[in-house]
């Protein structure tokens, strides 16, 4: 039977997280350098506070490029007051220039991408691509892989990937729920609104999560529910669910 299937873009086809924490990681460093002698500012220290800024500013503006070199700056602004370090120009601008940086990888696919995407198709099953981010920086992405040719006009990219946001995408398109699932390894942005939408989820689980995408699942599943660890894995797990139903 054919399925809607909405896939997650970034950690559920490519790789994204390990980006972020290698530029993280350099971020780091940096300050570990510069703020080095102040009592409590450790690695971790900057760290937490860089993820605490970071997620707070994502609630207001959702995925915009710019909150991430700001997020830099402000945690090196929020430490130069703590400690009374003066700041600098030159290093506020080394560390935008560095978190500007993580937008500029190669895209790179998850193992088994295409075959599972190809799998999906050849069972008649209609592909979506529901991403959140900013227009230009999806769009390279998807060229880069030429993700056209699963999902055609079927993409759906938003700034903030939420409830609404996927509730107004289902509305619009008067998908049958029943016959309609959502892909993705964020609880937050992908599980949590497919739930409450009363869609079929799958959670695709990635070995480091990114905190603002861990939340609690409060919602009673309508129908599928599962948490899957690879990409092949989810042809027989919609293919095993569909064909188990009366």
């Amino acid at each position: 039977m054919k399925q809607n299937l909405f896939f997650d873009l970034d950690d559920t086809l490519v790789y994204c997280n390990k980006y972020f924490y290698l530029v993280i990681e350099q971020f780091t460093d940096a300050m570990a350098t510069w703020f080095q002698g102040y009592e409590g500012i450790t690695p971790q220290a900057i760290k937490d506070k860089q993820t605490e800024i970071d997620i707070a500013g994502v609630h207001i503006v959702g995925f915009k490029s710019d909150h991430f070199p700001e997020s830099f700056v402000d945690t090196y602004r929020y430490f130069s007051d703590l400690t009374g370090r003066a700041r600098s120009d030159a290093e506020e601008n080394f560390l935008w220039k560095l978190g500007r940086s993580v937008y500029e990888h190669a895209v790179e696919p998850y193992p088994f991408m295409e075959e599972t995407l190809n799998h999906l198709a050849s069972q008649g099953h209609e592909l979506h691509l529901y991403t959140g981010g900013e227009l230009l920086i999806q769009r390279r992405k998807i060229e880069q892989l030429q993700l056209e040719r699963y999902f055609g006009s079927r993409i759906y990219i938003r700034r903030h990937k939420n409830n609404e946001a996927l509730e107004s995408i289902l509305h619009e398109g008067a998908f049958n729920r029943d016959e309609t699932w959502m892909i993705g390894n964020s609880i937050r942005t992908d599980v949590v609104p497919a739930l409450k939408a009363g869609i079929h989820a799958i959670h695709m689980k990635i070995d480091s999560e990114w905190a603002y995408n861990n939340i609690a699942i409060e919602v009673q599943p309508r129908g599928a529910f599962m948490t899957l660890q690879s990409l092949p894995d989810v042809p027989p797990a919609i293919h095993s669910y569909v064909n188990a139903r009366p």
